[in-house]
């Protein structure tokens, strides 16, 4: 047991040995740099460490100034010391007791770059500015875009929950979300994001329907200061699934397809019979001439009629060679043409319409 005591007295004893060690040093965290929006406020996360055992805050004094221009104060706990581009902006958020000296500036304007660097003095011990340990801003005129987070395609009946968030570094005033819908189920939620940057985000849960499909929601965010912003995204509900989703189609598809064979059907049934008159007719004209054509090329072929004359004025018709007793005279009717009291001059006729009446008379002696 003596040993262990003495191992557990040595490792007591080193512990208070470094601890006084290190708390007898100056140091100070604070961000590098970060980003802030022109006409909103910043906040600027600082802890610091000095010798000594802890004091209350009325026996610290905190001073922030700028990094070549220890005398620039942008914040003094006596407002006469602080420049006047400054006056009335600054502000510590902590106690310095509890060694916090974050630090918020208000309405920021472009010209509140930096950098700035914080100074603790402890009356009638000793005083030690950060310069090793300062801030810059990095100046955004206009605020960034929100992210909007859902899912792509909804389902008719099923609750969705839509994510609206932005980044900020104004924690003391954090910027406000607003939708395009109601915000009776919305909840804001502003978290730290480390290194001096802040997340506030929205939830929207609500239950889309079938009206929602392809219809717009907006998110808005409104910054302090006055400056907005805002996300738009289109909705997509999935219908439910339903025998009417099956029915409709198909008896759309069946209808379709009877209404375009009736078409069909009563169109073939009105052009065929079109057709059928229009071959018939052209039938009907063609087997005509080719016939007239044919009983004339018939009687050309005919043999020869001869007509003599007899004493008792009988009228004999030989066929074959022999030749005629009386001369023969063409029929008026014979020729081919007709004249024509208009124009005087002779008009053919159609062949077509011409018959010779000589093939068909025989004059003899009456």
């Amino acid at each position: 047991m003596r040993t262990q005591e003495r191992i557990l007295f040595c490792w007591l004893c080193l512990q208070v040995i470094f601890a006084t060690a290190l708390s007898d040093v100056w140091k100070a965290e604070v961000v590098s740099e970060l980003k802030t929006l022109v006409s909103s406020c910043v906040v600027i996360p600082c802890k610091f460490q000095y010798p000594g055992t802890q004091l209350p805050d009325s026996r610290i004094r905190g001073i922030w100034h700028k990094k070549d221009e220890h005398k620039e104060r942008i914040y003094h706990e006596d407002p006469i010391e602080i420049a006047d581009s400054f006056k009335g902006r600054t502000r510590l958020l902590d106690h310095l007791g509890e060694k916090n000296c974050t630090l918020e500036i208000d309405e920021v304007k472009n010209h509140d770059n930096g950098p700035f660097c914080f100074r603790a003095e402890i009356p009638s011990l000793d005083k030690y500015s950060f310069v090793e340990s300062c801030v810059s801003l990095s100046m955004m005129p206009a605020p960034e875009k929100p992210k909007l987070e859902q899912m792509k395609t909804l389902e008719d009946g099923v609750p969705t929950t839509f994510k609206c968030s932005i980044r900020h570094t104004c924690p003391s005033h954090p910027p406000t979300i607003t939708w395009s819908r109601s915000n009776n189920e919305a909840t804001l939620n502003n978290r730290d994001i480390l290194h001096g940057n802040w997340e506030v985000e929205s939830l929207l849960t609500f239950i889309p329907t079938e009206k929602d499909d392809f219809t717009g929601l907006t998110c808005n965010v409104s910054f302090h200061g006055g400056l907005q912003s805002s996300v738009s995204s289109v909705i997509h509900v999935k219908r439910k699934a339903n025998i009417l989703h099956i029915v409709i189609p198909v008896v759309a598809v069946v209808g379709t397809a009877f209404l375009f064979g009736g078409v069909c059907f009563v169109m073939n049934k009105k052009y065929k019979k079109q057709i059928q008159e229009l071959q018939s007719r052209n039938e009907n004209g063609m087997l005509g001439r080719l016939s007239r054509m044919s009983r004339r090329s018939h009687r050309r072929n005919e043999p020869a009629v001869h007509m003599t004359t007899k004493p008792n004025n009988s009228v004999n018709v030989v066929s074959g060679s022999a030749g005629f007793s009386k001369p023969r005279f063409p029929s008026p009717k014979s020729e081919h043409k007709d004249y024509s009291k208009s124009k005087d001059t002779y008009a053919d006729y159609d062949e077509d319409d011409y018959t010779n009446m000589a093939e068909q008379n025989i004059y003899g002696n009456v």
